[in-house]
């Protein structure tokens, strides 16, 4: 069951309810107009010096992240490319492994419903410890099209509408698909502050 407004932008009201819930479960909330204006609040956002990490976001990549970190052009320690470019297999998974403590962990996510819950899906789930505890500081950019009902739709919008698009889409790109090996539930993060979610009044990813 296809719902049409899964791919709708959220009204203003709708923002700011959901902005609301979100704050009550000690996640801050930015709302921006467009992704020129989120790739500038991310820039004002993490200090000189500071590790950074992706987990793999088309959300990232429409903003303009993804190139500006493979540029060099900025402030920041690249662990993502320390991870890439390591060439011995073992040292790569030790780098991968390390990752999730970045000082500061980006991506997006899939549902956000009106209540406050954040879902995130991944086949591998390699981003998920960074986004539930590992990492000091985590920032998602998300589009208003993901703001959703209740848990309900949540799940229906990841099952019926984002993974089709992402398994389309990695199959694009000559890999044979993807998959939902894990899904974490946001109920409330533990410490006020730590994770940071800005809203762009602009269809982003999926």
């Amino acid at each position: 069951m296809e719902n049409s407004n899964w791919s709708e932008l959220a009204t203003e009201e709708l923002m700011q309810k959901t902005k609301d819930a979100l704050k009550e479960r000690n996640i801050e909330v930015e709302i921006v107009a467009n992704k020129e204006e989120a790739l500038e609040k991310i820039q004002t956002i993490i200090p000189e010096g500071r590790s950074v990490m992706t987990g793999g976001s088309t959300t990232l990549d429409e903003i303009g992240f993804t190139e500006l970190l493979k540029s060099g052009d900025h402030p920041w320690k690249n662990l993502k490319e320390e991870m890439l470019t390591e060439k011995d297999e073992q040292k790569q998974n030790e780098l991968r492994k390390q990752s999730v403590l970045a000082d500061y962990f980006l991506g997006s996510v899939h549902a956000v419903t009106e209540e406050g819950e954040v879902l995130i899906a991944s086949a591998t789930g390699s981003q998920l410890p960074a986004y539930a505890f590992s990492s000091d500081h985590v920032i998602w950019i998300v589009g208003t099209q993901k703001i959703v009902k209740n848990f309900e739709d949540a799940m229906l919008r990841i099952k019926k509408y984002v993974f089709p698009l992402e398994d389309a889409r990695m199959k694009s790109v000559g890999y044979p698909g993807s998959m939902m090996g894990k899904i974490m539930i946001m109920e409330k993060e533990y410490v006020p502050g730590r994770v940071r979610l800005i809203f762009v009044k602009e269809k982003l990813g999926f």
